[in-house]
């Protein structure tokens, strides 16, 4: 790992160490060996997964893609408009009825694009499902989400 790998990381983890606990992933990317592009994408996921648990549907927007594919079962929204107009009663009210956090993100080979997923809990606490990203690098160091889909968990069938 070369010198700027190794500061872009330690500048990450310094990141990660001073989010309050809520918006930390439940399992830490392991950031040493990861390039600084996905440590961008990480960030990037920590970060608008925050804009959810602050209430704040501007900063929500801008991890939006223009051209984002949203997925909710059989619905799909299309464009940052109509995300954001769909997801802003996700925002009303003090508390978030979500959070997510990444405990994958993978980097494509030309580096334009990226996945992540994780976790979604409920406002209890509770795993509910998880969410899946496809984030688009729109100028350097911005990423914006160009596709995403929460996936429901799978049941339980041994349980009568």
């Amino acid at each position: 790992m070369n010198a700027a790998t190794r500061i872009a990381a330690a500048g990450v983890l310094i990141a990660m160490t001073t989010l309050p606990a809520s918006a930390q992933p439940a399992t830490p990317l392991p950031a040493l060996d990861r390039d600084p592009l996905t440590l961008q994408v990480a960030e990037a996921e920590r970060a608008f997964a925050r804009s959810m648990a602050q209430r704040d549907i501007a900063a929500f927007a801008q991890f939006v893609s223009e051209d984002a594919l949203f997925f909710a079962g059989r619905k799909t929204q299309k464009g940052r408009a109509e995300v954001v107009a769909t997801w802003k009663r996700f925002f009303d009210g003090a508390q978030a009825p979500f959070s997510w956090a990444p405990d994958q993100v993978e980097l494509a080979p030309g580096g334009q694009f990226a996945y992540s997923t994780g976790p979604v809990w409920g406002a209890d606490g509770k795993l509910i499902s998880r969410f899946n990203s496809v984030w688009r690098l729109e100028a350097p160091g911005v990423w914006r989400v160009l596709y995403d889909r929460g996936e429901a968990l799978p049941c339980d069938c041994a349980k009568p």
